[in-house]
């Protein structure tokens, strides 16, 4: 008789190691915090978005995706000039998101990924334009050319990065 799962989540259950959760987000906010100093053009990156995505969509859990988008993005906002909680407003939100769609599609698919990471990066730049141009009354600007290009940088990016951490995966 075959035992059959109610949901995703009970089927592809996924864990990390315990460091992994730990380390990968310090690692990347340092890189991306370093990074953007030096190099003008890695500012289009955000690779704490990117680690906020790809452990939303794997673990498949919406509220802890949540704490842990929130977690990410106050931390990257302590450490750049972005008032403090929106970075963690944009990346909560996202994180619920996408913790939502991976228990609903297969987000194992590589194009999927794509897909989504640029939804998604466009979604967060939308929500910090809006809480920054509209809420805080701070001048900020949207382009139109220049935001589908950085998502797609960013997608791109994100396609290689989720693909190094599956390696780290373990399946129970």
């Amino acid at each position: 008789m075959a035992l059959m799962a109610s949901t995703r989540r009970e089927v592809d259950e996924q864990s990390f190691p315990l460091a992994l959760y730990l380390v990968v987000p310090v690692l990347v906010l340092v890189i991306q915090s370093l990074a953007s100093k030096h190099f003008p053009l890695f500012a289009m990156l955000d690779l704490p978005l990117i680690v906020v995505i790809y452990f939303a969509i794997t673990r498949r859990s919406p509220a802890a995706a949540t704490i842990g988008g929130a977690l990410m993005g106050i931390a990257q906002d302590a450490l750049t000039g972005q008032p403090l909680g929106v970075f963690g407003i944009c990346k909560a939100v996202i994180g619920y998101v996408a913790g939502s769609l991976g228990v609903r599609i297969d987000t194992e698919n590589h194009g999927m990924r794509l897909l989504l990471t640029f939804l998604f990066v466009m979604l967060h730049n939308g929500i910090d334009w809006v809480l920054v141009r509209h809420l805080l009354a701070e001048p900020m600007a949207w382009s139109w050319m220049r935001e589908p290009i950085r998502a797609a940088v960013n997608a791109l990016v994100g396609v290689v990065v989720y693909a190094l951490l599956d390696l780290a995966k373990s399946r129970e």
